[in-house]
């Protein structure tokens, strides 16, 4: 499982897991934008359900701007994650440079009403290099 989620982090016995992908049939480098597809697996090792509420996204292009993304859920859904579950989904993130950075986190609330952060891992966002060069 290591190698197809590379990175990971682990909060309050809650893992999160992430898997990137470029995406060329989405991509327009001559038009300043590529796409990626990242897979996160949330995995609860805790003793009790634990519901996602929120995400916070940060996101750094190439050049170094910094862009801050949050909101309710995930791909529409607050899932609910019993302890020994796990929950996946795909997402995708646009970027006006050929590599970047993405990190965050997700507000969790515990079967007790309690309110914590989980930690998403920090992972690259890096284009293959294209050949005959590229340009400005």
């Amino acid at each position: 499982m290591k190698a197809f989620f590379p990175s990971s982090q682990t909060t309050r016995g809650v893992t999160v897991r992430v898997s990137v992908s470029y995406l060329p049939e989405q991509s327009e480098p001559e038009r300043g934008r590529w796409f990626w597809a990242y897979h996160i697996r949330i995995e609860n090792d805790g003793p009790q359900a634990v519901q996602l509420l929120t995400r916070h996204w940060i996101i750094i292009d190439g050049r170094g701007a910094r862009h801050s993304v949050e909101g309710e859920g995930v791909v529409g859904e607050q899932p609910l994650i019993l302890p020994g579950g796990s929950y996946d989904y795909v997402s995708g993130c646009p970027l006006a440079t050929p590599a970047g950075s993405m990190q965050g986190s997700y507000r969790m609330v515990d079967a007790a009403g309690m309110t914590f952060d989980v930690a998403i891992p920090k992972f690259a966002l890096i284009a293959p290099a294209v050949t005959g060069g590229e340009r400005g």
